[in-house]
């Protein structure tokens, strides 16, 4: 496990650059965290580190959001608004693609989510500033906790 704190939406979104550079393709980040707590922001960063040049948004009332760069894919899924997971929810494909998939409230998929995983949480420690936790699950997500 491992701690850092940023003091602005800036310093998130670069910490999020950051860890976007350290992802191999096919990893996936759980992201949890009460609302507006950064884990949008942190994902621009993710986007900006694989070369997408769209605006990356929250996907609160999409579920999710796709970013093709060239061979580099990033999958944005926010589940806040997600009642139930029916047969038709593909979002084991995505996970088992090799794109990276980052998930807010991971929890309520707990059950199809794989065993490898980086698992950040955000904690508003007011004033623009947060406590951001990174606990990797899995040899290639402990390389990226270690390089932070």
């Amino acid at each position: 496990m491992k701690e850092k704190f940023t003091n602005s939406a800036k310093e998130t979104t670069f910490l999020g650059y950051q860890v976007g550079l350290l992802l191999e393709p096919g990893s996936v980040l759980l992201l949890e965290g009460d609302l507006a707590a950064g884990k949008t922001t942190f994902t621009k960063g993710i986007g900006q580190a694989l070369g997408i040049k769209r605006n990356i948004n929250s996907p609160t009332y999409t579920i999710m959001k796709r970013y093709m760069m060239d061979e580099n894919k990033l999958y944005h899924v926010d589940l806040y608004r997600l009642d139930e997971v029916g047969s038709d929810f593909d979002l084991e494909d995505y996970i088992n693609s090799d794109g990276i998939s980052v998930i807010e409230w991971p929890h309520k998929v707990s059950h199809i989510l794989p065993k490898e995983y980086l698992l950040v949480e955000f904690t508003d420690l007011g004033n623009d500033q947060r406590k951001i936790t990174f606990t990797a699950k899995g040899e290639k997500y402990e390389r990226v906790e270690h390089y932070l």
